[in-house]
């Protein structure tokens, strides 16, 4: 059938795709990273201890990170084989078909702009607290949405367009202001860890599993999306120099280091205030209030700032990359894949993106609509994971740098943790996600099928001005 036809798997890993090749994996590690501490460890951590797991939150996160584990390694040997910058969306074109892959991007596309104007919103709180310790009070009506009682909530437009401009620079500017970022966030957290290690009670981390096995699950499928952000690393693939080597290194070891940082936060927390006392928007900081240490907590604060500031970063720049992937296929117009030929970026879109996500930061109610960053999130690690199966008896011979070991239980294993926290999603985000798809089958419908790239072959690759 036309609609599963499978784009034939490229050289787009060493071919000259207009996108300039300026990232090493460490920038690709600090991508990552910089995607993923974020909300989770300022505030998912204290949250769970509180209402699940209690002082085994610590295992929480060990159970986590090997869900999660069993998609990045999918993802590892998808990126590092087939690459490309439409990350799971390329995966699915290559494995499974056009079909899905328009599907999973649409899905991703959904993902990261609801999430990136979900954590301005959370950026602009955090700029009001800090502005407000200073005494300089912005007028409410600027900073709420109508939804709360405001006109706007400028300060989220505010960064949402400030880093497009940024991105709009070209990815080397943009990596080298994400590893300040992540230095300073990863400063913070040391810190944090450096003061709570003399504030230590044992005693508060007795009882160790207040809610039982159950709770320690319960914590892991709500932490769960502290880890969402180091897919983002795969859709860096055309723009890294040596992407079979540097986007395994990029994916895992960002991982690797995220899941440390994770349980020595949820280990020194519960052990500095009673774990019920964590239930605050703001643990990290209020834990170091409770144990007198009010200059850390400010300084908590400044490292919240900058870690919001990476998340929109890196999931921006990957929404752009996808964009871009998909027109290049022919399933979108050829404006989402022009770029500049001063910046080697895809401008156009990257500016196109901010304007539509700015608008959504300030004037929706978000809170209604931040789930769907997950159900996005999940639908993308299952395609993924199936990705990697499939390809395994399809393409045998394909050149695999990197391979997922223990295929396919650990693709397997991955999709079924997936599906489970899917079912395990509300109604609501259901019936808002099934309108999203509606929309998105009524343009493949209309305009992707008849206009693929493998409908008409013929067709030129999306124009681009030439670099110099």
């Amino acid at each position: 059938m036309k609609l599963f036809r499978t784009k034939p798997i490229e050289t787009d890993l060493a071919k000259d795709t207009g996108l300039k090749k300026v990232l090493s994996a460490f920038d690709l590690v600090l991508l990552g990273m910089g995607a993923i501490i974020g909300a989770g460890i300022f505030v998912l951590t204290g949250i769970a201890a509180a209402n699940h797991a209690g002082p085994a939150v610590v295992l929480s996160f060990v159970v986590a990170g090997m869900a999660v584990t069993f998609a990045a390694l999918s993802y590892a040997e998808l990126a590092a084989s087939i690459g490309g910058a439409g990350s799971a969306y390329g995966y699915g074109y290559a494995g499974l078909g056009e079909f899905i892959a328009w599907v999973i991007g649409w899905m991703l596309i959904l993902e990261y702009s609801v999430a990136i104007s979900a954590v301005s919103a959370g950026w602009a709180g955090y700029v009001d607290n800090v502005l407000a310790a200073m005494e300089i009070h912005l007028p409410e009506i600027l900073t709420k949405t109508p939804s709360q009682g405001g006109w706007v909530n400028l300060p989220a437009m505010l960064i949402i367009l400030a880093l497009g401009t940024l991105l709009a620079t070209g990815a080397k500017v943009s990596a080298q202001f994400n590893a300040i970022m992540v230095f300073v966030k990863v400063a913070t957290i040391l810190l944090f860890i450096g003061v709570a290690f003399f504030h230590v009670d044992i005693n508060h981390w007795t009882p160790f599993m207040p809610f039982g096995w159950e709770g320690v699950m319960t914590g892991a499928a709500s932490i769960f999306f502290a880890y969402i952000g180091f897919d983002a690393v795969s859709t860096a693939a055309e723009e890294t120099r040596n992407p079979q080597k540097d986007l395994p290194i990029g994916i895992l070891g960002s991982l690797a280091i995220c899941t440390l940082l994770y349980m020595l936060v949820a280990a020194l927390l519960t052990g500095i205030v009673p774990y019920p006392s964590l239930d605050v928007p703001s643990p990290v900081s209020d834990a170091l209030l409770q144990v007198g240490e009010k200059w850390a907590s400010g300084m908590i604060a400044i490292g919240a700032i900058a870690g919001l500031t990476t998340v929109m970063l890196v999931l921006y720049f990957g929404l752009t990359r996808i964009l871009f992937a998909i027109s290049r296929d022919g399933l979108l117009p050829p404006f989402f894949s022009y770029i500049n030929e001063k910046t080697g970026s895809p401008v156009r879109v990257i500016l196109l993106a901010g304007v539509a996500m700015a608008t959504i930061a300030g004037l929706a109610p978000l809170n209604d609509i931040v789930e769907l960053t997950n159900i996005g999130t999940l639908g993308a690690f299952v395609v993924v994971c199936a990705g990697v199966t499939v390809l395994r008896y399809t393409k045998p011979d394909l050149h695999r740098p990197f391979r997922t070991p223990f295929s396919p239980f650990v693709p397997v294993l991955g999709i079924a943790f997936c599906v489970y926290l899917m079912t395990n999603l509300g109604a609501e985000t259901w019936t808002r996600f099934s309108l999203w798809l509606t929309a998105g089958l009524i343009i493949y419908f209309t305009y992707s099928y008849r206009h693929s790239k493998l409908a008409a072959p013929e067709k030129s690759e999306p124009a681009h001005a030439p670099l110099e």
